[in-house]
């Protein structure tokens, strides 16, 4: 019988509600332990099917946008190696081996809720919205490992403007794709299904908040959440969702999957912050893919000249 991690903050062990999942943990627990990062993929690889949508993979061409870092970028191989996306598995390498199972065409996107223009938008409808550009960001992810990813897409203001949110819309809502027979791991009740995420409407409207279609000039790939996502980048990995299939507005907070599964270890916000620890791990340090080196976490993903003022007044370690 597996045991249950015990909380490095006592010796008290958790409810076994209270806990990351037991194959998610040990996941974590052997990717930390890796003196490179890479190591963990490196002997593997790539998918042939991985490979063949790699080849095969549309051009997006956008302006690179001065709200991009010019920090080095993660190599393609890695990026396309090591995802979090437990529709398609667990383990780190199970999104580039599983997720061409995906089909990204056709696709819409569903805008509802305090709006004033609901509207149904197919993926080329939304390419078009307005110009693309290549945002590089800094990525960091709950686990204590972090990128540089050249994203394509444009600010998700620019949508939530054409579709004039009412005077009650407070929160924005995130709802992947959850189809068994695309995703397999779906059978596996890691969590309540669909993935659900969510920001405040401020979060949202920042011009740093992507609608994002590519990565690297090219289209995403399923692994990275093709065919259309978002990305928050002073924000953990977990809050920007993958194969958008619906976007509403709110009134209230929304109660997105993991704070739903797990209260104790994943709050509303998951904003990157090096003072609050997980806890069953400091966040302090960071391990950067592709370079091996081990690198001070910085608050707010070091966007906090940008961000920080939308959360003026408040105990980032209470609201976490």
């Amino acid at each position: 019988m597996a045991r249950t991690p015990s909380s490095p903050l006592g010796s008290s062990t958790p409810a076994p509600s209270e806990i990351t999942p037991e194959t998610v943990f040990q996941d974590r627990r052997h990717f930390l332990s890796m003196t490179g990062a890479l190591a963990i993929d490196s002997a593997l690889p790539l998918d042939a099917l991985a490979q063949d949508s790699a080849a095969s993979l549309r051009a997006l061409p956008g302006k690179v946008s001065p709200l991009s870092t010019d920090e080095k970028k993660t190599p393609w191989e890695d990026a396309i190696r090591i995802n979090n996306f437990y529709e398609f598995g667990t383990y780190k390498s199970d999104p580039a081996r599983n997720a061409h199972t995906l089909r990204t065409a056709p696709w819409q996107v569903v805008v509802e809720g305090e709006i004033h223009k609901p509207k149904t938008f197919d993926i080329d409808e939304l390419l078009k919205l307005a110009p693309l550009e290549e945002r590089v960001y800094r990525m960091r992810c709950v686990e204590c490992w972090s990128m540089v990813l050249p994203w394509v897409g444009y600010s998700l203001s620019e949508l939530l403007r054409r579709v004039e949110p009412t005077g009650n819309a407070k929160y924005v809502e995130f709802t992947t794709l959850a189809d068994p027979q695309q995703m397999p791991e779906l059978k596996n009740k890691i969590l309540d299904w669909p993935y659900v995420e969510a920001l405040r409407l401020d979060e949202a409207q920042h011009p740093l908040t992507l609608l994002c279609f590519g990565l690297y000039g090219k289209t995403l790939l399923p692994q990275s959440g093709a065919p259309v996502r978002i990305v928050v980048p002073w924000k953990y990995g977990f809050k920007s969702g993958k194969s958008i299939v619906k976007i509403r507005l709110t009134e209230t907070m929304p109660t997105t999957s993991w704070t739903r599964a797990n209260p104790r270890e994943y709050g509303f916000y998951g904003n990157v912050n090096p003072q609050v620890s997980h806890p069953r791990w400091s966040q302090a340090t960071e391990q950067r893919l592709g370079k091996g080196e081990r690198l001070d976490t910085l608050l707010f993903n070091g966007y906090a000249d940008q961000v920080a003022s939308l959360y003026a007044g408040m105990d980032l370690k209470k609201f976490f």
